[in-house]
């Protein structure tokens, strides 16, 4: 699915400028996000801090990788290949922005649900790491990593189903969790962490100390297999 040069340079920016613009949007119109939020908190929904630590970081990532596109050196297949996905998942994060501040929570879950998804099949799609292609790593699995939490917490705000969760929705949320952890790198994997005690701290007062034992098992599986049976 990969595409030309010349395209992946046109539609790459022009993506995350539409994003970029919908989170401006969204943290300063009113309600903002955040009031949304706080007035949506659901069983899946995470401390809003955790949010606003990920963004500008991941940024600076996108932009670097951006960057990439448009230096004096050949480009990497990998990251011709994930250039149409990259800009899909921002076009749909912008949409998502605007139905989530719009309260419209069944249209943001479709875009939250085809930007998670397809960034999920672009990893699986992702040669091997090196330095060529690290950026284009670093992005695609940041982006999939914070989409599974903006999917689990719009999926519970859209069905307003508020926490503490039944038990059965525990354990499947746990092997979920547990099968993701064992099928990611030390990438993806750190961010189903912090995604995990991004929800914890938001569920506190709910079932946040069965999260936090998630998030321990889920760091210990994802470090037990990226670094320990390597």
């Amino acid at each position: 699915m990969g595409v030309q040069l010349s395209t992946a340079r046109i539609i790459a920016p022009s993506a995350f400028l539409v994003n970029f613009g919908a989170q401006l949007y969204g943290m300063l119109s009113t309600p903002s996000m955040k009031e949304v939020a706080d007035k949506n908190h659901y069983a899946f929904s995470p401390h809003p801090m955790f949010i606003g630590a990920f963004f500008a970081p991941q940024m600076v990532l996108q932009l670097f990788w951006i960057r990439d596109l448009f230096r004096d050196k050949p480009v990497d297949d990998a990251q011709l290949s994930y250039a149409p996905i990259y800009a899909i998942g921002n076009v749909c994060i912008a949409g998502w922005m605007i139905f989530w501040n719009k309260e419209e929570f069944g249209l943001s879950q479709l875009l939250v649900t085809i930007n998670t998804v397809s960034h999920l099949f672009a990893v699986s799609q992702l040669p091997p790491i090196t330095a060529a292609n690290a950026l284009t790593h670093w992005v695609a699995k940041t982006t999939a990593g914070i989409g599974i939490l903006d999917f689990l917490d719009n999926g519970a705000v859209a069905l307003h189903y508020p926490g503490p969760p039944s038990f059965t929705v525990q354990a499947l949320t746990a092997g979920l969790f547990g099968l993701a952890s064992a099928s990611s790198d030390l990438i993806l994997g750190g961010c189903i962490v912090y995604d995990i005690v991004a929800m914890a701290v938001g569920q506190r007062e709910t079932w946040g100390g069965t999260l936090g034992w998630y998030a321990a098992g889920s760091a210990f599986i994802v470090t037990v297999k990226n670094i320990f049976l390597k």
